[in-house]
């Protein structure tokens, strides 16, 4: 069990102690405790390849949350994910005791002596707590960097990591400060291995609409989806439409229903939806962990943002554009694969030829909008 400590200074990937060099020479064992959301999982994989290229035989456990579990062994660099289900325990944690799977998942969380435990979430019960509790030494954000500031008291190590950078160079910083390395910010890697997605479709050049999200002010009327769609009819394509719970599947319906191109898939595992984002054309989505993964997997797309902020979590890759719409702020500054767009007001011509202009970009100098 790991207690509480000292902070480490702010820094920019490079290890400010000597801790670290007992371990040269050694493979090194450190888990993760990124529990969710979806999106927030995404966003930790570069972390993970940084740490894999500067330091070849590490390896890494990860504790998610169970409807994420997929997740991290995409990652090759990852052996072991150890699902906690949290969401649903303290819906009845008599339930989750008396089952066995409370003792269960602890046993897990303590059956290895890892020479570093990352909380990459800051949140007090959710991430903090679970890191103390597993056997390493427990590394996570000072007081003034963690989202919840009374998780930094439960870590032995504390590092100020700077709050205003977006998600994934957070991560990333954290990960480098801890494990005591450089990384070069103008290269993003995922790092998520092919061999662990299901072989591509037989169909190709379809698009993928990703209109669910549990925000329900991230959402479009579906009016606005039908738009699109009848716009990407128009020149031929057709839209496959996702869903994760009845709710959204009703909205794919009634796309579908409007729009002759459309089809709406069944429900589908996140490693099959991984498999198949790899064989899309490309990608339009509301700010929602899908669209990051389309990021992650280097495919053309847009993401549009209503209530939250590109410049913290805008999806990053090669041919992606973030449509921050009506008067939300956009970032200004460079940032390797991220390139952010405005409007008033949802236009559906101006989210199309955002998406079309994203299937022709090729490098992370190139500006949309």
């Amino acid at each position: 069990m790991c207690h509480p400590g000292t902070d480490a200074a702010p820094g920019y990937g490079r290890q400010k102690s000597s801790s670290l060099n007992i371990h040269v020479g050694v493979s090194l064992r450190v888990l993760i405790v990124k529990t969710s959301s979806f999106g927030d999982l995404i966003h930790t994989l570069p972390a993970v390849t940084d740490a894999v290229k500067a330091m070849p035989g590490i390896t890494f456990d990860w504790v998610a949350e169970e409807a994420f579990v997929e997740v991290p062994g995409w990652h090759p660099a990852v052996a072991d994910t150890i699902p906690i289900a949290l969401r649903r325990w303290r819906k009845n944690w008599r339930r989750a005791v008396a089952s066995g799977e409370l003792s269960a998942f602890f046993g897990r969380l303590r059956a290895h002596e890892y020479d570093f435990v990352i909380d990459a979430q800051g949140l007090l019960i959710k991430s903090a707590l679970i890191a103390r509790l597993a056997k390493g030494s427990c590394h996570g954000l000072s007081w003034g960097a963690a989202r919840e500031p009374a998780a930094s008291l439960l870590y032995s190590h504390r590092h100020a990591i700077a709050r205003s950078q977006h998600a994934i160079e957070r991560i990333r910083q954290l990960f480098a400060e801890v494990l005591g390395y450089s990384y070069d910010p103008l290269r993003l890697d995922y790092g998520i291995g092919s061999a662990h997605l299901p072989s591509p479709l037989d169909d190709a050049g379809y698009w993928v609409f990703l209109h669910g999200t549990t925000w329900p002010t991230k959402r479009l009327a579906d009016e606005q989806w039908i738009a699109l769609g009848n716009i990407a009819a128009a020149q031929g394509h057709s839209i496959y439409l996702p869903w994760g719970n009845a709710a959204e599947k009703r909205t794919a319906e009634i796309i579908a229903t409007h729009c002759s191109n459309a089809r709406v898939l069944p429900r589908l595992s996140l490693t099959e939806l991984a498999g198949i984002l790899t064989q899309a054309r490309g990608v339009i989505g509301v700010d929602t962990g899908l669209a990051h993964l389309g990021a992650a997997l280097d495919i053309p797309g847009v993401t549009l943002y209503s209530v939250t902020f590109p410049a913290l979590t805008g999806a990053r890759g090669k041919r992606q554009c973030c449509v921050v719409l009506g008067s939300a702020p956009v970032p200004s500054g460079d940032m390797p694969g991220l390139r952010v767009a405005s409007a008033p007001v949802f236009d559906a011509e101006l989210v199309w030829r955002t998406a079309v202009t994203a299937l022709e970009l090729a490098g992370d100098a190139e500006d949309v909008g």
